[in-house]
């Protein structure tokens, strides 16, 4: 029997079905330290301003990168070193999740603020673990699925935890489910999700191994980095950032009321966050350099060394961006620039654009498999710089434009919508269109980063390419809303659809480089099972 489940194991199908099952996993605890979290304060009573500081407990998503190395460096005995540290974080998170269960955020603010952010950093640890074994156990053909399905079970899991948690809780139209009882379910979600790595998870070749490296110097290393980044963000806050404004405010002096303009103090604050980024990247480098942080100092130089490695961050940044600036100002479009009702956005976008992700998602990786990498980068790029002009349409024609419809009420599983509802068309393709495009653009993005890896250092490296993802997003907020200010809403459409045409280029211009990614990287027959 164990070597029937060995050979089930080895099964593309079965690999696959572990990602969307992993995919599920890494989606649950976000909305549980996001919006799930902030509606347990609200019923518990706590303030606004207390609220507003508890988002912050999100902070090591974005810091993941810090301790990557050594999730690719330190391997749990007996279980491997991805089953293992995925087993310890799953657990860990099963375990703090039911320890929040039996907190009172008014009761006891300052432990159940501790937990959350324990919370957050076990879930960032296991998006950590999760991404490296995806990039590992996936043949190079099975990426874009694999991507796909990985989108499809996190949104699966964001619906669960941020949206059927609102109705069990809900005392009117739910159960009236306490949070208490709620975070509860979700630890025994998150142990079911353990107790599947342990026995199910299909192993990885054992070739994919970090070199090993001095482990004290390692953990000091670490320690080296942090505190480095630690440094820089106290450069940013108490230096870059008043500089910042007081060199704007000479150029441009503060409004009649003695009130600094809105658009200054959003140019200061980008300013600010170049000035940080590049005050505190040099400095973690030297510090980790200092240090001897060999497992990051190798698994960088392992990535470096390939051909393009330079032209690749590039695009990893790029290629996303138009698609960012599109949606970062989104919402407040829809609303005040165009005249929806919140009702009707909700629907649209948070319903029915939910899925069509999900839907874009999922044709995105089965598309994948006929095209290859490249051409499916290369093609729903296209489409996701068009999908920008479908908002010019919108604030050029207006609302009602194309008419609209009556949605009736439904109750499909755990998606429902109560009332019959007005969609207006043109609201409809637009959001419509962004969503399955950005779907099938996101499979693609995520089976490109998977073909960037050296499955020797895959936590480290994915982890870190991730992170230069998120570089786009950070800074197109307070340029879109300079912009939008400064042009208008259809140029600023206009504008975001050309933000898309360098990352195209850059792709253009690394086509051979691209395709030879899609060779494997090592053969199946090193494989420990």
């Amino acid at each position: 029997m164990f070597n029937q489940l060995s050979n089930l194991r080895s099964t593309p199908a079965w690999r696959l079905t572990i990602i969307l099952i992993l995919g599920f996993a890494s989606g649950l605890p976000l909305a549980l330290t996001g919006q799930s979290l902030q509606a347990w304060l609200t019923v518990d009573n706590i303030d606004i301003a207390t609220i507003g500081f508890f988002s912050l407990v999100g902070l090591p998503y974005t810091f993941k990168f810090l301790w990557a190395p050594l999730m690719d460096r330190f391997e749990p005995p007996w279980l491997g070193r991805r089953r293992g540290w995925l087993l310890l974080t799953q657990l860990a998170l099963a375990g703090t999740l039911a320890l929040m269960s039996g907190l009172s955020p008014s009761a006891q603010t300052q432990a159940f603020a501790l937990v959350a952010v324990l919370i957050a950093f076990l879930s960032a640890s296991q998006d950590v673990v999760i991404d490296a074994y995806r990039t590992d156990v996936l043949d190079p053909k099975e990426r874009g699925i694999g991507a796909s399905l990985t989108v499809f079970g996190y949104r699966m899991a964001m619906i669960i935890s941020g949206g059927i948690a609102f109705v069990w809780a809900d005392p009117v139209n739910g159960y009236g489910w306490s949070w208490s009882k709620i975070y509860m379910i979700m630890a025994v979600i998150m142990l079911i999700a353990a107790a599947i790595s342990l026995v199910f998870l299909p192993s990885v070749p054992k070739s994919m191994t970090a070199p090993k490296t001095n482990a004290k110097n390692d953990l000091i290393g670490f320690f080296a980095l942090v505190i480095a980044v630690a440094v820089g963000y106290q450069f940013t806050v108490h230096i870059a950032t008043p500089l910042a404004e007081n060199s704007l405010l000479s150029l441009f002096p503060p409004d009649a009321d003695g009130a600094a303009s809105s658009n200054v103090k959003k140019w200061a604050d980008l300013i600010s966050l170049l000035l940080g980024i590049g005050f505190t990247v040099p400095l973690a480098w030297w510090a980790s350099k200092k240090a001897k942080f060999e497992t990051l100092h190798t698994s960088l130089a392992n990535y470096f060394s390939m051909k393009g490695a330079i032209s690749f961050l590039a695009l990893i940044i790029l290629y996303k961006l138009g698609d960012a600036f599109a949606g970062s100002l989104l919402t407040p479009f829809l609303i005040k620039g165009a005249g929806y009702a919140q009702a009707e956005i909700g629907v649209v976008n948070k319903v029915i654009g939910m899925w069509l992700t999900i839907f874009g998602a999922i044709f995105g990786g089965a598309l994948m498999m006929k095209l290859g990498l490249y051409r499916s980068l290369f093609l729903f790029g296209v489409l996701q710089l068009l999908s920008n002009l479908s908002f010019w349409l919108v604030a050029v024609l207006g609302k009602g434009s194309w008419g609209s419809f009556q949605l009736p009420a439904f109750d499909i599983m755990i998606v429902a919508l109560k009332e019959a509802t007005e969609v207006d068309w043109l609201l409809l393709f637009a959001i419509g269109s962004e969503n399955v495009t950005g779907g099938m653009g996101t499979a693609a993005f995520v089976a490109f980063l998977m073909a960037l890896c050296n499955q020797k250092f895959t936590a480290t490296q994915y982890a870190l390419l991730s992170a230069f993802s998120a570089v786009g997003r950070v800074w197109v907020g307070p340029l879109a809303g300079v912009l939008t200010g400064t042009i208008g809403w259809p140029m600023f459409f206009i504008f975001s659809t050309l933000m898309a045409l360098p990352g195209l280029f850059i792709l253009y211009k690394l086509k051979d480089v691209i395709k030879q990614l899609e060779a494997p990287k090592i053969s199946l027959a090193d494989a420990d099972d």
